[in-house]
């Protein structure tokens, strides 16, 4: 049996042990908190690569993207509130669309996910691919031969690039044939077949949305389709707009869809001026009278929508200007147009 002196050796040992285990977990102890490690870190000069040799190995594998509104905040006190999510953001829809200049396929997930499926998608089809540009976000197939064409061989491009939609991707097809005795033509400017090329979209459609492997992300893929497609522009002492780098067409078609979902109706429209007069609905509850007033006849005024807004686009230098002003065309305050612009670009298509 143990002694009185024995029994306190050990609760003696065991405090000693105990107390000194809390700063083992100190800034000087054995086991030193890293946690806010980062707060000391320090920016690197990058790497110069001598003349004559190829720097493309060494460049940024984490790229941090331009923040193009933060001349917005010098005018806001406090913090802002969040932008309110939109609501394709929440599950993932793949879904074709098309104008009367071309097709694709938009999926609300960024190139850098999408890239991998698409290649694994034709890899478990039996496309065999020839040639994979991650930083172009082309993909080409093979000569393949088809039953009701053996006298031509077929092959596809596959295009990859960023939406636009915040952390969406496009993807266009271009189907090429030629005869087997002929010479390789140069990629056309759109496809030979327009139904093959249908059918690959319906085809690459299909699997995407019954796809499972979404958790995969592309290391090399991350700045596929080069510099983003849509931007809010801030310029300090001038009104904000949304710059689109799409055609006249496009571009058009997609606000024009922005501003009639959600809380956005689309009272009139003028193509040739490029203006859409646009109203902002309110809550319905906040328009209906209370359970009290019901009950004293309170009915429920209806009344006419109006303009809130107008929305115009612009053909400027660098692609298509978006810019918003109130129902008399005056500017608007820069916090509530950024506010706009943003809800305009979460919904574009």
């Amino acid at each position: 049996m143990m002694t009185k002196n024995s029994v306190l050796v050990v609760i003696l040992v065991l405090a000693s042990l105990l107390f000194s285990g809390c700063g083992m977990f100190d800034d000087d102890g054995i086991f030193r908190n890293k946690s806010r490690d980062y707060l000391m870190a320090e920016e690197a000069p990058y790497i110069e690569v001598p003349e004559g040799l190829d720097g493309g190995a060494v460049g940024e594998l984490y790229r941090v993207p331009a923040i193009p509104e933060t001349s917005v905040l010098e005018e806001l006190e406090g913090t802002p509130r969040p932008q309110v999510l939109s609501t394709n953001v929440l599950e993932e829809v793949v879904k074709i669309q098309s104008l009367p200049s071309g097709r694709w396929i938009l999926i609300n997930r960024i190139p850098g996910e999408v890239w991998p499926r698409v290649r694994s998608i034709l890899s478990r089809n039996g496309v065999p691919t020839a040639r994979a540009d991650a930083g172009q976000g082309l993909l080409e197939t093979v000569w393949l031969e088809f039953d009701d064409d053996p006298a031509n061989h077929h092959r596809y491009r596959f295009s990859i690039t960023q939406g636009v939609q915040p952390k969406s991707t496009e993807i266009s097809v271009l189907h090429m044939a030629m005869t087997k005795e002929g010479d390789i033509p140069p990629w056309p400017a759109t496809s030979f077949d327009e139904e093959r090329e249908k059918t690959m979209l319906n085809v690459l459609a299909s699997e995407l949305a019954g796809d499972q492997s979404s958790g995969t992300v592309s290391m090399l893929a991350q700045q596929i389709g080069g510099e983003s497609k849509v931007d809010i522009v801030t310029p300090t002492g001038q009104a904000p707009y949304l710059l689109l780098r799409l055609d006249y067409d496009r571009s058009w078609a997609s606000v024009g869809y922005s501003v009639s979902r959600e809380h956005f109706q689309v009272l009139d429209q003028d193509r040739s001026a490029g203006v859409f007069y646009v109203h902002q609905q309110r809550d319905e509850a906040e328009d209906k009278p209370g359970f009290i007033r019901r009950m004293l006849g309170a009915e429920v005024e209806e009344t006419q929508p109006k303009t809130d807004f107008q929305v115009l686009l612009i053909r400027g230098d660098h692609g298509i200007e978006v810019r918003v002003y109130d129902a008399q065309k005056a500017d608007l305050a820069r916090s509530e147009a950024v506010r706009l612009l943003k809800k305009i670009r979460a919904n574009l298509s």
